[in-house]
C-alpha cells in the first residue's frame, strides 16, 4: 500500500470475500453511458434574463443536475485549489489521522465507513470534510496557500449558491428572502474528496449512492470523471468539463479522482416545509428542522450503514 493512501483494502478484506455484492449490484451503474448535462451560461442572466431563468429552471426539474459557466469562480482558483489538494492528500496516511492534523476539529478528515456490514457500504475514498465555520481554525502555518484557496472559492460559491436558490425559489412557491433569513455563510460545508485507484472497480463504489443533504451542493470534478447520476431509473455518467461547476438540487429542495464539494445548507434551527402548503395543495412532507433531518440521518447511517432520507419525513 502507497504510504499515504487509506488502508482500504486490508480493512475490508473480509467484507470483500464474504460480500454478496457481486451478484445483486446494479450493473447499468458500471455500465452507465456518458451524458451532457444541460449547461447553463450564467452570463445571460444580465442579457436575457427570462430565458436563463427559465433554462435554469427545467433543467432543475427535468435532471435536478445542470452545469454552469461564467460562474464567477476564476481558473485559477480552482487550480490552486486543485493543486492544494493533491498536495494534503498525498500527505502520509498517519500524517493526516493525528487529532491535531491541521488544526481541524476531530473527525475533519474521513476515510472508508467504520459501521459497514457488507463492501456495499463502503466508500472508496478519503474527505476532508469542513463546516465553513471551521475554516478559520486551519493552522496557516501547515495550511496557508489550501486555506486562501478554500476561502476564495467559498466567497464566491457562497453568493453563486444563494443566487441560484433565489432563482428557483420563483418556480416553488418559496419567499426569496428564506434563503438570506435561513442560510448564513457559516452553515454550510465545504468537502473535499480523493478516490484512490482500487484493485476492483466493479466491486465497490466511490460513493454509495446517495442524496444530499442540502439545498444545493456546488461540484468541481477533475477530468479523470466518475459522477454519475440517476435520471428516469438509469445511470449516466457525467462528461467532465474544464470550465463548468455541476449543480445538484440536494434533499431539502425537493433530491484516483479528486473532486470539491460546497453544500449550501440552512441554520440548524431553520423550519423546511412542503412547499406545496404555500400553494394550497396537500403537503407531502411533515415539517421538520434541519437539525431534526441531519440527526435522522446518523441515525439510520449508524443503524444500518445507509442514509434513509426524505422518506422518514413522509406524512
Amino acid at each position: 500500500m502507497d504510504q499515504e493512501r487509506p488502508p482500504l483494502r486490508e480493512t475490508y478484506e473480509a467484507l470483500l470475500h464474504n460480500s454478496s455484492l457481486g451478484e445483486s449490484k446494479e450493473e447499468n451503474l458500471f455500465m452507465a453511458e456518458e451524458c451532457d448535462l444541460p449547461l447553463i451560461d450564467l452570463s445571460q442572466l444580465s442579457v436575457e434574463r427570462e430565458k436563463c431563468i427559465n433554462q435554469i429552471a427545467q433543467a432543475a426539474r427535468e435532471w435536478g443536475f445542470f452545469q454552469v459557466v461564467n460562474h464567477g469562480v476564476s481558473q485559477e482558483v480552482l487550480d490552486i485549489l486543485k493543486d492544494e489538494q493533491m498536495k494534503l492528500f498525498h500527505l502520509p496516511f498517519q500524517k493526516k489521522i493525528e487529532d491535531n492534523f491541521l488544526n481541524l476539529p476531530a473527525n475533519s478528515y474521513r476515510w472508508g465507513n467504520s459501521k459497514a456490514t457488507s463492501l456495499r457500504q463502503v466508500p472508496w475514498s478519503e474527505a476532508l470534510h469542513l463546516s465553513l465555520a471551521g475554516i478559520s481554525r486551519m493552522d496557516e502555518s501547515k495550511s496557508s496557500t489550501l486555506r486562501s484557496a478554500i476561502e476564495a472559492f467559498v466567497t464566491v460559491a457562497g453568493s453563486l449558491a444563494q443566487s441560484l436558490a433565489e432563482i428557483l425559489s420563483q418556480f416553488l412557491g418559496i419567499k426569496s428572502t428564506y434563503f438570506k433569513e435561513n442560510c448564513p455563510p457559516n452553515s454550510s460545508y465545504l468537502r473535499l474528496n480523493r478516490y484512490p485507484p482500487c484493485p476492483f472497480p466493479s466491486e465497490a463504489f466511490g460513493l454509495m449512492p446517495h442524496t444530499d443533504t442540502s439545498f444545493l451542493t456546488i461540484l468541481y470534478q477533475d477530468q479523470v470523471g466518475g459522477l454519475q447520476l440517476m435520471k428516469d431509473g438509469k445511470w449516466f455518467r457525467v462528461k467532465p468539463n474544464p470550465q463548468a461547476l455541476v449543480i445538484n438540487v440536494g434533499d431539502l429542495f425537493q433530491v484516483e479522482r479528486f473532486s470539491v464539494a460546497y453544500f449550501y445548507c440552512p441554520s440548524n434551527d431553520a423550519v423546511i416545509q412542503s412547499c406545496c402548503c404555500t400553494k394550497k395543495l396537500p403537503a407531502v412532507y411533515k415539517q421538520f428542522s434541519f437539525r431534526e433531518y441531519q440527526q435522522q440521518v446518523r441515525k439510520d447511517v449508524e443503524a444500518t450503514g445507509d442514509k434513509v432520507g426524505l422518506s422518514r419525513f413522509l406524512l
